[in-house]
């Protein structure tokens, strides 16, 4: 499941992909490691904008009424809707052009660098929250949602961000309940390439 992914590509690129104003994140640099707690890119029905990659779930309940004490990231897409800890969210995409996964064990761990095979941008499903802080403040937060793998990605992870196809992003936005579903989805086999990623600085934005 994405932990890190990267954003390269030009904001007036994606913004024409989207047919987005791309006004509100013009000076988005090229980033090639995001990681869960920074401001990332996000497409809401309001259109681009930044958001805090992770939840901080202050407020929010389980099942049984205890507390939610762990910032949520990526939130599994099987439960998202049945879950009282997600009750109320609201719902974006995260578009990226592409995540890394690891395997192997401490210190000796190989990364890797998942990207279209047609090149361009990938668009994850995503759930959004408003946290409130003392003061007034007030922080826009998203979690990526995960699914079963694919087959192009199960040798190095068993989860994967749901990816929307692009006709299906207004959909996801504002569509109600029972048409969402089938959205979360594993992506088709064969569309996704992985590669090795040592050449990454992992110090480096």
């Amino acid at each position: 499941m994405p932990g890190r992914f990267f954003l390269t590509s030009p904001m007036t690129d994606l913004a024409a992909a989207l047919k987005q104003d791309a006004a509100q994140v013009a000076d988005e640099p090229a980033r090639r490691n995001i990681a869960p707690g920074q401001e990332i890119v996000v497409l809401t029905d309001a259109g681009l904008s930044r958001m805090r990659w992770g939840i901080i779930p202050i407020g929010r309940v389980n099942a049984r009424g205890r507390p939610v004490m762990e910032t949520i990231v990526n939130a599994r897409s099987e439960t998202v809707f049945d879950k009282s800890a997600f009750t109320g969210t609201g719902r974006a995409v995260v578009p990226l052009n592409g995540w890394y996964e690891w395997t192997g064990e401490k210190r000796r761990k190989t990364p890797w660098r998942i990207t279209p095979r047609s090149g361009g941008f990938l668009y994850f499903a995503a759930i959004t929250d408003r946290w409130q802080g003392p003061g007034g403040i007030e922080v826009d937060q998203v979690a990526t949602l995960t699914c079963a793998p694919s087959a192009d990605v199960i040798d190095v992870h068993h989860r994967m961000g749901v990816i929307l196809d692009p006709e299906d992003i207004d959909l996801w936005l504002g569509g109600p309940q029972e048409q969402v579903a089938p959205l979360l989805r594993p992506w088709p086999d064969g569309r996704l390439q992985v590669e090795k990623a040592e050449d990454v600085n992992w110090d480096a934005p």
